[in-house]
């Protein structure tokens, strides 16, 4: 990240401070429509984007997308010259940097792991630092931040801006439906903090600690595999007004997805000031293809034409490689089938990279490239699509399709964190009613 986009966070954070309802989205996807789709809403509308990859996606091992670090930045580089966003207006940020991917090593290699995971990500130009784990203590958060300040330090670059907590989800959603939430006790997430800055000092950190800009807290959102646990905030009033009081940081909520517009506006209000979305973007992304294929079945089937058969080939992935998916569904093979497919925590985002899914979606879009479908299928199978196709607004193209698909998620986000006046906040886009 350059120094604009660590001022860009910062800027958020003073006004926020001054009373002034304002907060960033924050894209947590390695998926290269999802990016697209942001990066089309931030270009329209002139503001920033924040992109976080977690170190399961992207790690000196590869994560489950094959990148490490630099390889994620060079692809995120490209994918902005490709749809035409300014790189410097991206803001690149680390997400779970502590030992989540290594949990079952020993404490000593796994955070070992993380030191060499947060200096690449330092280096590659990441500034966000990432929240830990909740069993990281403050001292290894200043320890992991040591790091980080060192690799800046070597690139010759502006310090990183720090986000941390130990209220910090599993990457990926809950394994568990969870009935009720905990909301995060004002006193704890204040003690956590405090810890956190006595850490920094005592490991001679103070100017780091200065630009620790977010905490992240539980405001009573979370998702599973058919559930939503929508945001009540008196429930969180008195967590909402415990950070007032405290100078230049903000609350960070994850899990936001799938809240109402109505809901994320007041999270944001309330200074929960940096949300995080991640599977409900996959999961537009999902429903599109889906759709597309459905349409395509339809369309193209009986005419000699070699359907992309899409979703059998994920379903095959699927079984193949189920590590990604069996801890979180349940129930007997019809239910695990329906939840493989259609299930909020959207564990299928993480077999798009296979090869042969990647084969099954490039011919799904080929088809539909080459022969556009009749404006009485998308109304049957696209029904959102079809008043921007017919007035022009978007092509009868598949790509362009799915990307308008995933834009309609990026817009509750968007009006969310824009400014009261309507200008756009860092990484917001085009409004839309709650």
């Amino acid at each position: 990240m350059n120094g604009s986009g660590a001022r860009a966070l910062r800027d958020m954070v003073r006004d926020q401070k001054r009373g002034e309802p304002r907060g960033i989205w924050s894209v947590c996807s390695a998926n290269p429509f999802v990016l697209e789709a942001a990066m089309e809403e931030a270009r329209a509308q002139g503001g920033g984007l924040l992109v976080e990859a977690t170190s399961n996606q992207v790690n000196p091992e590869g994560g489950y997308t094959g990148q490490t670090p630099a390889d994620f930045a060079r692809f995120l580089a490209g994918t902005a010259e490709g749809a035409g966003f300014p790189a410097d207006r991206l803001i690149l940020g680390g997400d779970h940097l502590g030992p989540f991917p290594w949990q079952g090593e020993p404490a000593r290699s796994a955070l070992a792991k993380s030191r060499e995971l947060v200096r690449q990500c330092v280096l590659a130009g990441y500034g966000a630092g990432g929240p830990l784990d909740e069993r990281t203590v403050a001292e290894r958060t200043a320890e992991l931040a040591g790091v980080a300040e060192a690799a800046a330090a070597e690139r010759g670059g502006a310090g990183p801006v720090y986000v941390v907590g130990t209220e910090v989800p599993t990457p990926g959603g809950e394994q568990e439906t969870v009935s009720e939430l905990a909301v995060t006790r004002p006193e704890a997430a204040l003690r956590f903090l405090e810890l956190v800055r006595d850490a920094f000092g005592a490991k001679g950190l103070e100017r780091a600690g200065e630009r620790v800009i977010a905490l992240v807290v539980q405001p009573g959102v979370e998702f599973g595999d058919d559930t939503v646990h929508a945001y009540d905030r008196s429930k969180a009033r008195a967590l909402k007004e415990a950070i007032e009081s405290v100078p230049g940081v903000v609350y960070e909520a994850h899990s936001t997805d799938y809240q109402t517009a109505g809901a994320l506006r007041r999270l944001v209000e309330d200074h929960f000031a940096i949300l995080k979305v991640g599977p409900a973007l996959t999961f537009a992304f999902r429903e599109a293809v889906f759709a597309l294929a459905n349409l395509e079945e339809e369309w193209l089937g009986g005419r000699g034409v070699a359907l992309s058969v899409i979703r059998e080939v994920l379903e095959r992935a699927m079984l193949a490689r189920p590590e990604h998916w069996r801890k979180y569904y349940h129930g007997d093979e019809a239910a695990l089938r329906v939840a493989r497919a259609f299930s909020f925590s959207d564990r299928v985002r993480y077999y798009w990279p296979v090869p042969e899914v990647q084969e099954a979606l490039a011919r799904l879009l080929a088809n539909l490239t080459q022969r556009p479908a009749p404006l009485t299928l998308l109304s049957q199978y696209l029904p959102w699509a079809l008043e921007a196709v017919r007035s022009g607004a978007q092509p009868n193209e598949p790509r362009a399709l799915i990307r308008m698909r995933i834009r309609e998620v990026t817009v509750a986000y968007a009006q969310a964190c824009r400014r009261p006046s309507g200008e756009p906040a860092p990484g917001t886009a085009r409004g839309a009613e709650a």
